[in-house]
């Protein structure tokens, strides 16, 4: 009865948000590097912050240091979307707000460098997690996969609290009821991806904090060789790899060989999950065997990556 509940209330806050966007003018205007040809509101990903406030109300204030950091997160991406803040501004509250994650997974009881080897790892997934948000259903899609994956595992690890995945789940499918068409009702925004990945990183630390067990960062594999690869093109290309651009594979997909949106969104999902599976399938074997797991998928999973890609460069002439 309460994940009822809950439901009803995160769409009651979404169409709220929405009169608010329209009101406000929060919207995203299509220009030479979007994938998107028409205005739509933007920021509708912020119903992500009230899922995960709802079980932070619920559980009794559970896991206080996390919601302190995911809220001072969701705020200045949401002030980024309506005013497009400094880039310095934004990465110092990424900065207090990841610290205060750590805090919450007591990791401020391992070495400086390790700290700082998980600030450089966090804080560029979520800005990755961010970048990959840009068509239609795929924030919504691959998160609801990374979710359903981190719900099967908690089944058997129990490393967090159930009703926060399943919370963040249906912050997801309402969001996703809005934005899984053909011409979305809203986008994510910064707010919304940013916060996702937030959400996300925060349970897979926990995760792997239980379990000691570095395999589950391919929960992520798919959207990291995509953010990865396009950033070592980018980079060999002298681009600003922190501008706005069009060149990741899916928008390639989308944009130039013109797939259907949904399409390719749904197939990033779908092969995540199934990546995903085979991963809890050899969490119990030996290391050596996950090393030899991990490496093999990931070169796999290059190389038909770079083959796809450099295929559609070739075949659009993409520059």
């Amino acid at each position: 009865m309460q994940y009822i509940i809950v439901l009803i209330l995160l769409f009651v806050v979404e169409l709220v948000y929405f009169k608010i966007a329209d009101k406000f003018n929060i919207i995203d205007k299509p220009n030479e590097r979007s994938s998107h040809s028409q205005v739509t509101l933007r920021g509708g990903g912020v119903v992500f912050y009230f899922a995960v406030l709802a079980f932070f109300v619920h559980s009794g204030f559970e896991y206080p240091w996390f919601f302190l950091g995911l809220t001072l997160m969701t705020v200045i991406s949401f002030l980024d979307d309506v005013f497009t803040l400094s880039n310095k501004i934004r990465l110092l509250i990424h900065l207090v707000s990841v610290l205060l994650m750590f805090q919450q997974w007591g990791l401020f009881d391992l070495s400086i460098l390790w700290i700082l080897l998980s600030l450089i790892v966090v804080i560029g997934t979520i800005n990755a997690y961010n970048f990959m948000d840009g068509i239609n259903g795929i924030t919504a899609l691959y998160s609801l996969a990374v979710l359903g994956l981190l719900a099967l595992v908690n089944f058997q690890v129990n490393f967090i609290a159930p009703s926060l995945i399943y919370y963040s789940m249906i912050g997801t499918g309402v969001f996703g009821f809005f934005n899984i068409r053909i011409k979305a009702k809203c986008f994510a925004g910064d707010v919304g991806s940013v916060s996702m990945a937030f959400i996300v990183l925060f349970m897979l630390g926990m995760l792997l904090i239980k379990t000691e067990n570095f395999i589950y960062i391919l929960f992520l594999a798919v959207y990291g060789i995509d953010a990865v690869w396009t950033i070592v093109r980018r980079a060999l290309k002298r681009e600003n790899i922190f501008q706005a651009h069009r060149s990741h594979l899916y928008q390639f997909l989308s944009n130039e060989a013109k797939k259907n949106k949904l399409a390719v969104s749904i197939a990033y999902a779908v092969i995540q999950f199934i990546v995903g599976c085979l991963v809890i399938a050899v969490s119990d074997c030996s290391a050596t065997n996950q090393i030899i797991f991990g490496v093999g998928l990931l070169v796999g999973l290059s190389a038909v990556y770079l083959v796809l890609k450099r295929s559609l460069i070739k075949k659009y002439n993409i520059q």
